[in-house]
């Protein structure tokens, strides 16, 4: 059961790599907005979960990330997504179809 939770979990991951697979380069706040954005507000990331979770996706070597100037001549860091990264957007694209068709799965039948 862990297994399937821990891909739920990771929904963040996917969004995240989605996200700057789709869109390029982008800082924090702007992948918030995107996610926010195109799920029409059905989708909100919390700073606090979305600060770490990038930093680990760097750890990971899914993510670079390099300081920059925003549109309002701020400093912030802005993220790619690494070779590595898409191979990771993969898995977990394929990890997210296998958790929907399991919970529609059991719609279906329960």
């Amino acid at each position: 059961m862990n297994k399937g939770k821990d891909r739920l979990q990771g929904a963040l991951d996917l969004l995240v790599l989605q996200s700057l697979a789709s869109r390029g380069e982008m800082h924090g706040y702007g992948i918030t907005v995107h996610i926010q954005t195109v799920s029409k507000d059905a989708l909100a990331v919390e700073e606090g979960s979305l600060y770490p979770a990038l930093h680990r996706m760097e750890q990971e070597g899914w993510i670079k990330a390099e300081w920059g100037a925003t549109e309002n001549n701020r400093r912030a860091r802005y993220y790619a997504i690494t070779v590595e990264g898409k191979r990771q957007l993969d898995t977990e694209r394929r990890n997210w179809r296998e958790v929907t068709n399991a919970v529609a799965q059991f719609l279906e039948y329960a």
